[in-house]
């Protein structure tokens, strides 16, 4: 592998997405979404990563799943 591109298929097509997510216990139970992270998938062949929004810039945050 070059260590460029996907881990699984070294594509170099990559997307991005928000999501949030509950905890546990009392956000659960109130469906407070307090986990918030940035996906990155290939769009070749899916595999993804989740990177925490809050800890991780996003002008790496593709650099990291490239392996840069």
């Amino acid at each position: 592998m070059s260590g460029k591109g996907c881990i699984k298929c070294e594509s170099k097509d990559a997307g991005k997405k928000e999501v949030a997510m509950t905890g546990t216990g009392l956000s659960k139970m109130f469906d407070v979404q307090r986990n918030e992270f940035i996906v990155v998938y290939c769009k070749n062949c899916g595999y993804s990563e989740f990177y925490n929004k809050h800890s991780s810039t996003p002008s790496n945050i593709l650099d990291l799943f490239f392996g840069s």
